[in-house]
């Protein structure tokens, strides 16, 4: 087959987009397919480079830090791909590159298929100071996307009863993303001592991992708040990683009185070093409640690390409790469990043992072969091509209501833009 995958997000971008993406084309690849990316340009040029189309874009940080909104459609590139005809085109973010997405699937009779990979309601605080009208906003464009197109795919069954809420129509399948095994099994072939003594990590310690963006909806300052009570204590956060939100946690940990080689802000590091930094942990943190499935929990547990991690239904089936991690609900759970590892160490070993064996089964192979299935489903049942004038007019009043919302509101001015630039390209 010949695919096409579009998304605002690419390489350098980190982030689970980029990384399902990337999977997602590595393993149709392996399986024999033809597969070409659309994506975004770090400027405002658009250009071809190898399999990948880059179409000329401009900050749009104010919507969300690092989100870039195209300038065009940059028609040439556009129609040499129509010229290409690709039997599927599988979108992965719901703005500019989706309408791409759409006239291609529209011109050329192919199936469209989109991943819907971010709960925006948990995002809504940067386009929105009412959390009330940003889900509002959220639901009707949810659904302004999800009605063009033929199947969406959801990483988890948290997604699926969000969407199902939201009361879409279109079919949902529940596909969890791969995880490169390569990258990140097997046992690390540098020299972790080493590399703790150059963290400033003190030796014996036990290391709590945080790997990710450091962005408000991570909720890593309820981590930073917890270490107060092992003051003292043989145990290290180590966070690994940047963004907008770097500068208060950093401020955060030192009111908390913390002692400075107990919270350790490592800070960013290059996109294929990343696996090596899992392997300087011994247990893996997170408060977030804002995945969809959490891509750095099965790296995680690819690399052997157990887990302790905010309750979550995108985490149901994956963690296995005082196996392979905890899921925790406030502080006592948090540091009753965190304590139990500090103590237990002859119980480590087992734990990462149980840790791997979860984290062979979300591979790039299992990921491809699955929407592989899904692709020639809905080739079969001749999906794709289809007019879309019945939808589109269900689709014109969500988004009028959404619009007359927004004119009521006190922030109707700066989530209204983004409704706007929904209608503009229809």
């Amino acid at each position: 087959m010949k695919i096409l995958i579009t998304s605002d997000w690419y390489v350098p971008a980190i982030n689970g987009v980029v990384a399902s993406v990337l999977n997602l084309k590595k393993g149709l690849e392996a399986r024999g397919h033809e597969v070409k990316v659309i994506t975004l340009s770090p400027t405002v040029h658009s250009y071809v480079d190898g399999d990948v189309t880059y179409i000329g874009a401009i900050n749009a940080g104010k919507v969300y830090p690092g989100a870039r909104l195209r300038t065009a459609f940059a028609n040439p590139l556009v129609r040499a791909l129509i010229e290409w005809k690709p039997d599927i085109v599988h979108s992965n973010c719901e703005m500019s590159t989706f309408f791409i997405a759409m006239k291609i699937a529209k011109r050329t009779g192919a199936p469209l298929v989109h991943t819907y990979h971010t709960v925006y309601e948990d995002y809504t605080h940067y386009f929105s100071p009412s959390k009330r009208v940003g889900r509002g906003v959220v639901k009707r464009l949810s659904k302004l996307v999800a009605d063009r197109t033929d199947t969406v795919i959801v990483p988890s069954t948290k997604v699926l009863n969000i969407l199902k809420r939201y009361e879409i129509e279109t079919p949902l399948k529940v596909v969890p993303t791969g995880i490169d095994q390569d990258k990140f099994s097997g046992e690390a072939i540098f020299d972790i001592a080493e590399m703790r003594r150059e963290c400033g990590i003190p030796e014996g310690n036990v290391v709590a991992i945080s790997i990710g963006r450091l962005a408000k909806e991570k909720n890593l300052e309820e981590l930073i708040s917890y270490m107060k009570a092992f003051a003292g204590e043989n145990v290290t956060l180590l966070i690994v990683g940047d963004g907008p939100y770097r500068d208060a946690l950093e401020k955060k940990a030192g009111e908390k009185g913390v002692p400075r080689d107990q919270i350790i802000f490592y800070g960013a590091v290059p996109p294929p070093e990343v696996s090596k930094y899992y392997h300087l942990g011994d247990l893996f943190v997170s408060a977030s409640t804002s995945e969809t499935q959490g891509l750095t929990f099965f790296e995680a547990l690819s690399c052997g690390l157990p887990l302790l991690v905010r309750q979550d239904e995108c985490l149901e089936g994956v963690v296995d409790p005082g196996v392979n991690g905890w899921e925790f609900t406030d502080r006592d759970d948090f540091e009753e469990h965190l304590r139990w590892f500090i103590k237990n160490k002859d119980s480590h070993e087992d734990m990462r043992r149980a840790a791997l064996a979860t984290g062979e089964k979300f591979s790039v192979a299992a990921f491809a072969e699955t929407m592989e299935g899904i692709y020639k489903e809905l080739l079969a049942e001749g999906a794709g091509g289809r007019p879309v004038k019945s939808r589109a007019s269900r689709l014109k009043i969500h988004v009028k209501a959404a619009v007359r919302k927004l004119k009521r509101s006190p922030t109707g001015r700066t989530a209204g833009k983004v409704v706007s630039f929904i209608r503009k390209h229809e």
